[in-house]
């Protein structure tokens, strides 16, 4: 059965850094992409960052770009995010999903499986 496990949330403060796990398994495809998205109350749920399995390609989102970094751990099948240089507007809950294939896209309509979510809250 498939299962996406995210873990790591917690309160930071600004300025900070968070690392967060997502533990993925029993994924049924042959090549897949894990992403983390991310919502905050009010808004729509938006393309934080993601990975390529495969091909080991990344992409970011202009917002997170050069503070997040996505890192695959094989051995584990684990993917992580670090977050760094945490700002308040990052307070949301984190969410990795999965889709098949070797093309990352940022609509979340793309991805079939997801995680339950972490929350991450930024203070002031």
């Amino acid at each position: 059965q498939v299962q996406l496990v995210e873990s790591g949330g917690g309160l930071v403060q600004a300025g900070g850094s968070l690392r967060l796990l997502c533990a993925a398994s029993g994924l049924p495809f042959s090549s897949y992409v894990i992403s983390w998205f991310r919502q905050a109350p009010g808004k729509e749920r938006e393309f934080v960052g993601g990975i390529a399995w495969s091909g080991g390609s990344n992409y970011y989102s202009d917002s997170v770009k050069g503070r997040f970094t996505i890192v695959r751990d094989d051995a584990k099948n684990a993917v992580f995010l670090q977050m760094n240089s945490l700002r308040p507007e990052d307070t949301a809950v984190y969410y990795c999903a999965a889709r098949g294939g070797r093309a990352v896209v940022a609509a979340p309509s793309g991805y079939e499986y997801w995680g339950q979510g972490t929350q991450v809250t930024v203070s002031s």
